[in-house]
């Protein structure tokens, strides 16, 4: 027998509830940072106004 018939013993509000699961929108797959090319100067810019590093004091 390859068709069978399946009797159904779910309740309208069951259906309901399910139809409801099965047409929500789909979410975001990510919401990651996008490539910004004008980042690459912000951060030269940061590097080369960043103090120096401190000096060890000389022995006199």
């Amino acid at each position: 027998m390859i068709a069978q018939e399946i009797t159904s013993t779910t309740t309208p509000t069951r259906t309901a509830a399910l139809d409801a699961l099965m047409v929500q929108p789909e979410a975001a797959v990510s919401d990651a940072p996008l490539y910004t090319p004008e980042a690459a100067g912000v951060l030269l810019a940061l590097l080369l106004l960043s103090p120096k590093e401190p000096k060890e004091p000389r022995d006199k």
